[in-house]
C-alpha cells in the first residue's frame, strides 16, 4: 500500500493505520504497526476482527481500488 503522507515524524505510519482501518472497517486504535516503523515493509497487527471478515473487507477494497 502506498500512502500520499511524507515519512517524518510517523505521518506515513499514521496514515497507513488510518487507510487500512477504513478498509477493514475497524477503529485506528484497533490496527497497529508492530515492526518496520522506520522502513518501506511494515508488521501490521489487526486485533477485534475475524480472519474471514478481513479477508472480505480488504478483497473489497482491493476492488474499489
Amino acid at each position: 500500500m502506498r500512502v500520499a503522507a511524507v515519512p517524518e515524524r510517523g505521518k506515513a505510519n499514521e496514515a497507513l493505520i488510518r487507510l487500512l482501518a477504513d478498509a477493514l472497517e475497524l477503529r485506528p486504535a484497533a490496527v497497529a504497526i508492530v515492526s518496520g516503523h522506520t522502513g518501506r515493509d511494515k508488521t501490521i497487527e489487526v486485533t477485534g476482527a475475524i480472519t474471514t471478515e478481513l479477508e472480505q473487507c480488504l478483497s473489497r477494497a482491493a476492488e474499489a481500488g
